[in-house]
């Protein structure tokens, strides 16, 4: 990978942590993927990017640093930050700008729920929310969104601030001498504006802090948000690498989204950012019994854009695949995108390296 290591410049002590035996259990799985994968056989897709979709998501609750450690050990090349805010400006890593889905904030703070029912992040401060256990994503009716991964409610799992899981990945960089990267995603940046939060100002800020400030840093700042990304670029000056995310086909239907496929769309793209992020479903369609390629991978290739695609799953498999190596393949090899976010970044890294022509 690129980029130069980053040095911790805060300390430890800052983590809410403990020294647990489901910590140092974690700990022992980190150190014994690493030593699995120290003889690996350089393969002929070696250059291709594994990025750990809210660390191993597939086997520990999402965004969890617990999640991130495991998915550390696992040997992915990046792990993803969603990032929003707290009401006193922290910012913390949790995919929703709400609670619900993955906390149990409705049992700790009843009556504290927006006139949409909706807990939010944002009318939360950090010690608040530090009193919220994290579970599996759950689905409105309170099952398991993905039945089969970790239990809900099992054990003590807290929402990250981002400086924690910096500090999380610098320690494991400068531990095993590695130099894993960040891929942090700006949630929601207009919604956070319209109530006077500058979101991507704060991350962009903390990034600093801990030495993330150009283009040459091991990180991917991503978001939906095309004028948000611009802004990122001429308005805030980052010169950090930015991914411009493409959504799901089936929440385009008439909406803007679909322009940014289109060539005109890429080059926009290229004029602003290093890559693109769509879902797979861009990448590959499925007519007639048959799967095809699309061309997009090749046209943003033609740009200068990379392509990261998302969101791999063993157990959301798509109709046209009978197993996730299959899948692998069709990104890997046939569409040759440069990158794919997993919830099972073993799976994808075992792909990787075994995979023989």
């Amino acid at each position: 990978m690129t980029g130069r290591s980053k040095q911790l410049t805060h300390p430890f002590p800052s983590f809410h942590l403990s020294l647990s035996l489901r910590w140092m259990l974690i700990l022992c799985i980190v150190y014994c993927c690493q030593v699995s994968q120290v003889n690996a056989d350089v393969t002929p897709l070696n250059n291709k990017i594994i990025i750990a979709h809210r660390g191993a998501s597939g086997y520990l609750p999402e965004h969890t640093l617990a999640s991130k450690a495991l998915a550390y050990g696992m040997g992915a090349d990046y792990l993803e930050q969603d990032v929003v805010l707290t009401k006193d400006r922290v910012p913390i890593v949790l995919h929703d700008i709400e609670l619900d889905p993955v906390t149990n904030v409705s049992e700790v703070f009843p009556g504290r729920a927006r006139k949409d029912g909706k807990y939010y992040a944002l009318d939360f401060d950090l010690d608040e929310l530090k009193q919220l256990r994290v579970t599996e994503r759950k689905t409105r009716n309170g099952a398991t969104r993905y039945p089969g991964r970790f239990p809900i409610n099992q054990t003590g799992f807290h929402i990250p601030t981002l400086e924690e899981e910096i500090q999380l990945i610098q320690g494991l960089n400068s531990s095993t001498g590695k130099d894993i990267g960040l891929y942090t995603e700006i949630k929601s940046p207009a919604w956070h504006r319209n109530q006077d939060y500058d979101l991507a100002a704060i991350v962009l800020a903390t990034l600093a802090r801990y030495g993330y400030k150009d283009n040459s840093d091991n990180i991917f700042i991503q978001c939906f948000d095309q004028a948000e990304l611009v802004r990122i670029q001429s308005e805030l000056k980052s010169s950090l690498k930015l991914i411009q995310l493409i959504g799901q086909n089936s929440r385009e239907v008439d909406s803007e989204l679909n322009p940014m496929t289109t060539e005109d769309g890429l080059r926009k793209i290229a004029s602003y950012a290093s890559g693109i992020g769509p879902s797979f479903d861009h990448v590959l369609e499925y007519r007639d019994q048959k799967v095809q390629i699309t061309p997009l991978v090749e046209e943003a290739h033609k740009h200068g854009l990379i392509v990261h695609t998302y969101t791999l799953r063993k157990d959301a498999l798509p109709e046209y695949v009978s197993s996730f190596d299959e899948l692998m393949e069709l990104l890997f090899v046939r569409a040759d995108v440069d990158g794919v976010f997993t919830d099972f970044p073993d799976l994808s890294v075992q792909f990787r390296m075994h995979y023989t022509p």
